[in-house]
């Protein structure tokens, strides 16, 4: 167990080292990342079920959406982009919401169709042009 218990501590550490060298258009990426993998979790836990950690791992995705994504806006800087953005993350709030609550996975399915979409672009921006933030 403890050489078990030694990876987690390193994989812990290798993500929060990401964390604090990435840049502003990285730091983006990792969040469409981290909800994505939420989603997924999500995805799985729906099917096998289990409603408890169906439940957290949406809840995940909502708070990366919400206080990471949505909170990362520039709406000074991004103008009408922003104002965009904004609508789809909050739609896809919704989506992520319904998907909880009716355990209904084409609500999940376009949840991470629209983050994959937007986080696909945020990948192919360079990173010199992506540390301005929308």
């Amino acid at each position: 167990m403890s050489g078990m218990r030694g990876a987690n501590a390193y994989a812990k550490v290798g993500v929060e080292s990401g964390v604090l060298s990435a840049s502003p258009h990285q730091l983006i990426v990792m969040l469409f990342d981290a909800a994505q993998t939420s989603i997924r979790a999500a995805r799985l836990h729906m099917q096998a079920g289990n409603v408890t950690e169906k439940g957290k791992a949406i809840s995940r995705a909502i708070d990366i959406v919400n206080r990471g994504l949505l909170a990362a806006l520039d709406h000074e800087r991004g103008g009408e982009l922003a104002g965009r953005l904004e609508q789809i993350y909050n739609y896809v709030t919704r989506l992520l919401l319904q998907a909880n609550l009716r355990n209904d996975q084409q609500s999940l399915d376009q949840a991470a169709n629209l983050l994959e979409e937007i986080g696909s672009a945020w990948r192919e921006i360079a990173p010199q042009v992506g540390e301005s933030r929308p």
